[in-house]
């Protein structure tokens, strides 16, 4: 009887970038900056799996729906952290979103705080999201019409009061004109330092990059020091009369342990939120006005459904699920830019993926989202943007990997209930009160700092009569 073939990384052999350097490898094919961006324009290169060699490290790209059965399925594949997410644990340490799969504080958490984000738990923060985007149109409304909106900066403040309302009853005061919170300030800076970062050397931050490294280590520890401030806060006033996620997190016990969250975890989940939260959903938004102000049809249409629903005013809890252009606008934007670019997954045994490409355990590979919602089974026109794609009629019998923005498996983002609420309101109240114009001088130029958002967008928003 003979032997299994032992299965070893060295006899796998992917197209990569040409004119490999000894030792070196593809270091010049590297790009920090828009690494997810070079990623996807590696797969259009090379194909839908391909791996670049950075000094010794081999980085693998896949983008293949078919491969991505094997892969997304846990039993066989599981999360890998990878960079940056990795060195965003200096933030927010064993959070849900960053701690690794054999913390025991994921599995604590997750039990914890899933019941918060189910379709039922939405109804407790629907009022909050519904009065944020009021306070947003009230700015914009106080406006002169056609005032220019730098529309990144302003989705960050309103999904960051969406956040900080209903996770911990912490209001950032972002709509009045006192400047940019301190938390906010630091947060930004920490990403677009960690972005940069990631693929450097401690040596090099310490000494080339001095003064930023400085900088980012006052800003982990003037964050940290401020939720700490906001859960002792809570804890001294009485925990358990809010309903939000720290009440959760504070007062209810992981049901298979019987154990509490500690403060520190607390801490964590928050700044988890925060950073992962809403960022995520501000970007989506910022992407998708971006391209409502080119697509006035596309608006006409949401704007029809959401009058047509909203006969009150403002949106009841069961009018949302009810906005289906709106939702369209919003999938077809997060196909085109899912502001979490890719995820990493690594081998939880020797495999032979797809049948012929051999990968140890623990190996990893990054699934690039960006070509996955690019591939041709999405159509010739799939670098266009168009809602009617989520129709009903063209989603049955769609291929199941092929759209995936938040992730897959145990560890796919818990949040995405509250995402798509949040989301689906601010924007449809933006659609029903104004009109947007866009800037004719702008190209669409997306900056990476672990999340993707628009750089430099602004449009003009004309108040709709009543």
């Amino acid at each position: 009887m003979s032997k299994p073939v032992r299965i070893k990384a060295k006899d796998r052999v992917l197209p990569h970038p040409p004119h490999r350097i000894p030792l070196l490898g593809d270091l010049w094919d590297l790009h920090i900056t828009d690494s997810s961006q070079w990623g996807m324009k590696g797969a259009q290169r090379y194909g839908d799996i391909y791996e670049r060699n950075i000094v010794g490290v081999r980085v693998t790209y896949v983008s293949d729906p078919d491969l991505l059965i094997e892969i997304n399925d846990d039993r066989h594949w599981s999360k890998f952290l990878g960079v940056p997410i990795r060195n965003l644990r200096e933030i927010a340490r064993d959070g849900l979103f960053t701690a690794h799969n054999s913390e025991p504080n994921w599995a604590k958490a997750h039990a914890i705080l899933a019941p918060s984000f189910t379709a039922q738990a939405m109804r407790g923060y629907h009022q909050t999201m519904v009065e944020v985007a009021g306070q947003l149109t009230s700015l914009w409304q106080g406006k002169p019409s056609g005032s220019w909106i730098d529309v990144s900066a302003d989705m960050n403040n309103t999904t960051l009061e969406i956040i900080g309302r209903c996770a911990f009853g912490y209001d950032f005061d972002s709509f009045t004109d006192s400047g940019e919170h301190a938390l906010v300030s630091a947060m930004l800076r920490e990403l677009r330092y960690i972005n940069r970062a990631a693929y450097s050397h401690p040596l090099v931050e310490k000494t080339v990059f001095r003064n930023q490294w400085k900088q980012h280590h006052a800003d982990v520890q003037m964050v940290h020091a401020l939720v700490d401030d906001v859960v002792a806060t809570r804890k001294v006033t009485g925990p358990g009369g809010k309903g939000d996620l720290l009440d959760r997190m504070l007062v209810e016990a992981d049901p298979e342990t019987g154990e509490l969250l500690d403060d520190a975890n607390v801490r964590n989940q928050i700044l988890t939120f925060l950073v992962a939260g809403h960022e995520t959903s501000a970007g989506a938004l910022a992407f998708a006005l971006h391209y409502l102000s080119l697509n006035p049809k596309v608006v006409e249409d949401a704007r029809r459904e959401i009058e047509t629903v909203w006969t009150d005013g403002t949106p009841t809890f069961e009018q949302v699920s009810k906005l289906r252009a709106t939702r369209r606008i919003v999938d077809e934007t997060l196909r085109l830019w899912p502001v979490a670019p890719g995820y990493f997954r690594k081998a939880n045994a020797d495999t032979m993926l797809g049948g012929q490409h051999p990968f140890e355990k623990g190996e990893w590979v990054f699934v690039v989202l960006l070509q996955l919602h690019r591939n041709a089974l999405w159509g010739s026109d799939a670098e266009e943007f168009n809602p009617d794609r989520f129709l009903p009629e063209r989603t049955r019998g769609r291929h199941p990997e092929i759209y995936r923005p938040f992730g897959v498996g145990m560890r796919a983002c818990i949040g995405r209930q509250f995402a798509y609420h949040e989301i689906l309101i601010v924007l449809a109240t933006i659609i029903k009160n104004f009109d947007i114009e866009p800037d004719p001088d702008y190209t669409l130029q997306v900056r990476e700092t672990i999340t993707l958002k628009p750089e430099g967008l602004r449009v003009k928003l004309h108040p709709r009569r009543a």
